[in-house]
């Protein structure tokens, strides 16, 4: 048992746990004829996954309300835990406390190991290319906009040049002409009486003006990498494309995406100071809620968004150009030869039931910054030594085993993950995670052991 931080004495407490246990031991205990049962979930401060097969919503909510309050109180974000519960009621606990090193709201039971403070993965590196030859779109005609919203919304107030520049000062960008004759017809403050005189239809009408869902002027944003934030167990799989023909550049953010409303389901509208190849300046794109990195083209300015103009062009081909994220695996790339070229920067390397694979064809690839391996795909782990561009790698403890002990462990890596799958503990990794983390002179993982009586379950019907 590792010592427990004096700082988390509830959290650490069996009788905070006792309601969630017993809730997951009664839930199951009739359905498995087996010695014991074992089970495994993460509660979080606002969020929790719990392997519970009934519909007591209510039940589950006041048993996790305790686990809730004590996280809040010590100041933790989430706990991952695992429970073996035996039908007399003797029950162990076994919880992953917090790290600074480990990510803490992955949502997953593997998150990444954080090798290097403050690293991002690739893609949130990314800045847009110059695109010197970009201009505005000859459909962009501010005193058009401008002169169409003030009939529609007669009685809007608009913003000031004060305000408008304080908006730029706070955002850091100069907003375009065209956002700027929008705001001077209405500075959008919904919940302002001054502007809406209680008019519950206002911001309806607005929208329908508009063509979206418009933020008021003071929650105008730049949508950049940060605004877009993604684990690095899924960011580090990403890749940012732009093909030649492209209207808009495959970033994960830019700092010349201002973001200025919403389609009223989550995706956001900006206008894009930076576009793709072959797109105008000022065009409309939207940032779908459901990806982490890419935009879609809407309108080719402003005010054919607001005049219902969306745009005819599309330009997201990607060509004949081999693809930068290749997935091995018994339905998709057949092989590692055929995933390998210069431009390869992710393999995953999935199920696979043939002969275990080389990685030799992917050795000294410029590009390759990521690999994950599913368990036993991998001829010789040890092969990974030889990827010295990687900064994300995920592996199954016994690959993470064979390299730690051969010290080949590849040093230029930023984040990695001990996965496991299927019914495996995913807190049987902890040992190898921290043995990682030691390579780095990072905070190790802190492990605690719960023991307590649970008493007889009480069979639910």
């Amino acid at each position: 048992m590792v010592d427990q931080p004096s700082s988390l004495p509830s959290v650490l407490d069996f009788a905070t746990w006792e309601p969630v246990l017993r809730l997951l031991r009664d839930g199951r205990a009739e359905e498995e004829a087996v010695p014991a049962i074992r089970v495994g979930g993460r509660i979080g401060r606002g969020s929790w996954n719990l392997p519970l097969r009934r519909e007591d919503t209510r039940g589950e909510t006041e048993a996790v309300e305790r686990v809730r309050e004590a996280l809040v109180a010590a100041g933790v974000e989430d706990v991952w835990f695992t429970a073996k519960m035996s039908p007399d009621g003797k029950s162990t606990l076994r919880l992953r406390g917090a790290s600074p090193a480990v990510e803490s709201d992955s949502g997953t039971p593997h998150p990444a190991l954080l090798l290097v403070e403050g690293a991002v993965p690739q893609p949130w590196r990314r800045v847009p290319d110059p695109v010197p030859a970009a201009v505005a779109a000859p459909s962009a005609d501010p005193a058009l906009l401008e002169r169409t919203l003030r009939e529609r919304m007669p009685d809007a107030i608009g913003a000031t040049h004060a305000e408008i520049a304080a908006a730029e000062a706070r955002i850091g960008v100069a907003l375009p002409a065209e956002l700027k004759a929008l705001y001077q017809v209405t500075r959008a403050r919904w919940d302002d009486r001054e502007d809406w005189e209680d008019d519950d239809e206002a911001a309806e009408r607005a929208c329908e003006a508009v063509g979206c869902e418009l933020f008021p002027l003071d929650e105008l944003y730049v949508a950049d990498a940060s605004s877009r934030p993604c684990p690095w167990e899924f960011a580090a799989m990403e890749a940012v494309v732009t093909a030649p023909d492209a209207a808009v550049q495959g970033l994960v953010g830019s700092p010349g995406w201002i973001a200025f409303g919403d389609n009223g389901g989550g995706d956001r509208l900006a206008v894009d100071l930076t576009p793709g190849p072959c797109g105008h300046i000022g065009q409309i794109i939207i940032l779908s809620h459901e990806g982490h990195i890419g935009a879609s083209l809407v309108a080719d300015s402003l005010t054919d968004l607001v005049m219902g103009r969306p745009s005819e062009r599309s330009g997201d081909s990607g060509g004949d150009r081999p693809p930068a994220v290749a997935h091995v695996n018994v339905r998709s790339v057949p092989s590692v030869e055929a995933a390998a070229h210069p431009g390869l920067e992710v393999l995953s390397i999935g199920v696979w039931d043939a002969e275990p694979l080389s990685l030799a064809p992917v050795i000294g690839l410029p590009r390759l910054r990521t690999l994950a391996a599913y368990p036993g795909t991998l001829a010789d782990p040890r092969e990974i030594a030889g990827l010295t561009t990687l900064e994300f790698l995920a592996l199954g403890p016994e690959e993470w085993r064979l390299l730690l002990d051969a010290g080949a462990v590849p040093r230029s890596l930023s984040a990695a993950v001990v996965k496991v799958h299927g019914d495996a503990d995913p807190l049987s990794t902890v040992p190898v995670a921290n043995e990682i983390l030691a390579l780095w002179d990072r905070p190790r993982i802190i492990r605690t052991v719960l023991e307590g009586d649970l008493g007889p379950a009480s069979l639910v019907g």
